[in-house]
């Protein structure tokens, strides 16, 4: 962070004291980074996002009264372009896909790394999103569950086709978990074009985020 620059404004909502005590001293303590609140449960988070306008809030899933998917859609209709980030101990797979359907960023494991949380809550803020293997492998096993006649499946596949094969070759690295630096180097593209595509791609598939583009590249059963 240089002079002059505000710190990235921290939300956490988890109802474990010791996950939150957890998150607000190492987020806290990362350098551009500071916690501005935190909630136990779904239904404290509009009220919380209000007080302290914050960029990103770490959401956990399994809360007693309003779950974190629920919350996340509740938040991102009254504030599109806030960042939500998932926080999950991976055992309901159905739940992490749902809550990237819902408009969240991506996930976080609880027990990622410390500096790769730290990383990801910089990432996601600034607009890049990497999708980790893990969510691209629960992705591939949600469409393998799923009839090729599924009407979500049969969506996805018109909304793809819609894409020149360009943007095609885009959407699939999108999927990959590319960065657009990444993506650059695959397709020997420059960045600033690879941006650009990434935006046509997201308005054709209605997506309003990286992960809803590689979740509409999955439904339509092409990964």
């Amino acid at each position: 962070m240089t002079d002059g620059e505000r710190p990235l404004r921290v939300v956490l909502v988890d109802d474990d004291p010791m996950v939150r005590t957890g998150l607000r001293l190492l987020l806290g303590g990362a350098s551009g980074l500071e916690v501005v609140g935190e909630g136990a449960d779904g239904l404290d988070v509009v009220e919380l996002v209000h007080r302290h306008h914050p960029d990103v809030v770490l959401m956990d899933i399994r809360m007693p009264q309003r779950d974190g998917i629920t919350a996340t859609r509740d938040l991102l209709a009254r504030w599109p372009e806030l960042v939500v980030l998932v926080l999950t101990t991976f055992d309901a797979d159905d739940l992490v896909v749902e809550a990237l359907r819902a408009g969240a960023r991506g996930f976080l494991l609880k027990d990622t790394p410390p500096e790769q949380l730290v990383s990801a809550v910089r990432d996601v803020a600034s607009g890049v999103h990497a999708l980790s293997p893990a969510v691209t492998a629960l992705l591939v096993s949600q469409v393998a569950a799923c009839s090729p006649h599924d009407a979500r499946v049969q969506a996805a596949q018109s909304a793809l086709a819609a894409l020149t094969p360009r943007e095609r070759d885009v959407a699939d690295a999108v999927a990959d978990g590319l960065s657009n630096a990444e993506i650059a180097h695959r397709l020997f593209l420059s960045v600033p074009t690879v941006k650009a595509h990434v935006s046509r791609v997201m308005a054709k598939l209605g997506a309003e985020n990286r992960v809803q583009v590689a979740i509409r590249v999955h439904d339509a059963g092409s990964r």
